[in-house]
Order: structure tokens, then C-alpha cells, then sequence
């Protein structure tokens, strides 16, 4: 994982945290996995899915009784990233505050990066 010693990778709200316990009791899953992908209008697309297992390459972050799992290729983009809950009248889900972001869409469902240093796009 790209991190610091000692500095966890994500942070998780406790409104997260208490959502990724009910879901992995409820579908009994070992943790959420998140990650990226191609797609949407700035590029990228997070991905969020309950794991039954850790993959050998995930970064394993446990917080209280929540787990969160990070894909390897979306580690060095979700480093700083705060978790987030949030239930409204019209929607609810979880919210990514991801410091790394250069731009997102208008509906916020995607998002853009800056291009690492020594490559051509910035896309995982």
C-alpha cells in the first residue's frame, strides 16, 4: 500500500463504519471491498463490493467491527480518503472525500486524477 507508517490509509466515519457492520452481517461477508474503474463522465467510477475473503493483494483496514478492503490498483488514488455514510430523504449511500480528486462530474458519480508523474493518462 502506498501509505505512511502508522497513518491508516482511509479513514472511516463512524456512520460508515456502523453501515459496513450491518452489511457484512448481513450478507455475511468478510469486509467491503473498494475500488476503481473506467467509466462516467470524468473517467473514473468507484467500486464498491461485499467480499466474501481478503484478496492477497488487498489492503486490509479494520475499524471497529467494519472492514474495508482497497483493490490494489485503486491503493495509490484512495490514500487520505475519508468514508462516509449519509441517509436523506432522497438518497442515501456511501460519500468518498478523496483528496486526491481533480475533478468530478456534475452528478458526482465520476471522478478524474491527476496524471502520475512519468505516464500519459490518469486512469488506473
Amino acid at each position: 500500500m502506498f501509505s505512511i507508517p502508522g497513518t491508516p490509509p482511509v479513514t472511516v466515519t463512524p456512520a460508515a463504519q456502523a453501515q459496513i457492520r450491518r452489511l457484512m452481517t448481513g450478507k455475511d461477508a468478510f469486509g467491503l471491498r473498494i475500488g476503481l474503474k473506467k467509466g462516467g463522465c470524468a473517467g473514473m467510477e468507484y467500486t464498491m463490493e461485499m467480499a466474501p475473503a481478503a484478496d492477497a493483494a488487498d489492503e486490509v483496514i479494520e475499524v471497529g467491527e467494519a472492514r474495508v478492503l482497497i483493490a490494489p490498483t485503486a491503493q495509490m488514488f484512495l490514500f487520505g480518503t475519508e468514508i462516509d455514510y449519509e441517509s436523506g430523504l432522497l438518497e442515501s449511500g456511501f460519500k468518498f472525500r478523496n483528496p486526491n480528486v481533480t475533478e468530478s462530474c456534475g452528478c458526482g458519480e465520476s471522478i478524474r486524477f491527476e496524471p502520475l508523474e512519468g505516464s500519459r493518462a490518469s486512469s488506473v
